[in-house]
């Protein structure tokens, strides 16, 4: 059996762990194809295809773009995968959102402040880990030390970041159909990341009719439904599925990286 991950987080945005530590974990677990699709940046390749042939793992490029559909007022994700390197216009579009977001972060870490908790930017930016963006995950590692997983975490996300918390609201995203279209137009394939995670199910035709030429099937968050639901689409519009485990290391839930290459129909690449 053939193991494959085409959705993976490192340290270069929202991940616990570096491409190195990454890529080790999917050695011990004897991954053959594996993609980092950190947010909104293609920066990670690069240096990680160096280590990637070290250990014999294939690597593809990948980004997983933060957009939205204005049309439904929901967050939607897109991956990108196999695009020319230079990737010119999916950093055009990428590029200003990362500004966004870090400047929207900078100003989280200023309302949390004010709400009477300790925190330290200095200490924060320092243990990056190589990313140029600051995220909430990193606030949270500075504010507590609970995992993930735990209650007392989730509660502390939800209360600092949810509702009417200090910290609360969103930047603004990039719309699906400019995301799409400048994965496109580098030469990439466009694929719309676990729809059941975000409900995007409703804006499939509309993508298919923008150029997406597939949806992630296989994701921690998807049921039973929502594999059947990704099937029958695919099948529809003649589109391939793509999966993988969403790790983000002791940023995210404890997932196994690598699910069987067999499960995956139409990948054009391997």
């Amino acid at each position: 059996m053939t193991l494959i991950d085409l959705h993976v987080h490192s340290s270069l945005s929202d991940g616990s762990d570096s491409y190195r530590k990454v890529l080790e974990v999917a050695k011990e677990k004897d991954v053959a194809v594996l993609s980092f699709v950190d947010h909104d940046i293609t920066a990670t390749y690069r240096p990680a295809s160096r280590v990637a042939g070290e250990f014999g793992i294939k690597l593809i490029p990948g980004i997983e773009i933060s957009a939205y559909d204005f049309k439904r007022n929901r967050k939607v994700h897109v991956l990108g995968y196999d695009y020319d390197l230079n990737a010119e216009n999916i950093h055009e579009l990428t590029k200003p959102l990362l500004r966004r977001r870090h400047a929207h972060s900078l100003r989280q870490i200023e309302q949390i402040r004010a709400f009477g908790v300790d925190v330290d930017v200095e200490r924060i930016a320092s243990r990056l880990g190589g990313a140029q963006t600051i995220y909430k995950q990193h606030i949270m590692e500075e504010i507590t030390d609970a995992p993930f997983t735990s209650e007392e975490y989730q509660n502390l996300y939800r209360k600092l970041f949810k509702g009417d918390g200090p910290a609360a609201g969103d930047i603004r995203y990039i719309d699906v159909k400019d995301a799409i279209r400048a994965v496109k137009a580098d030469g990439g394939f466009a694929v719309i990341a676990h729809p059941g995670q975000l409900d995007s199910y409703a804006m499939i035709e509309e993508c298919v009719e923008i150029g997406i030429d597939g949806i992630e099937q296989f994701h921690p968050d998807h049921t039973a439904e929502d594999f059947e639901r990704v099937q029958a689409l695919a099948d529809r519009f003649d589109l391939f599925t793509t999966g993988g485990s969403d790790y983000h290391g002791h940023f995210g839930a404890k997932v196994d990286v690598g699910i069987d290459k067999n499960l995956l129909t139409n990948l054009p690449f391997d």
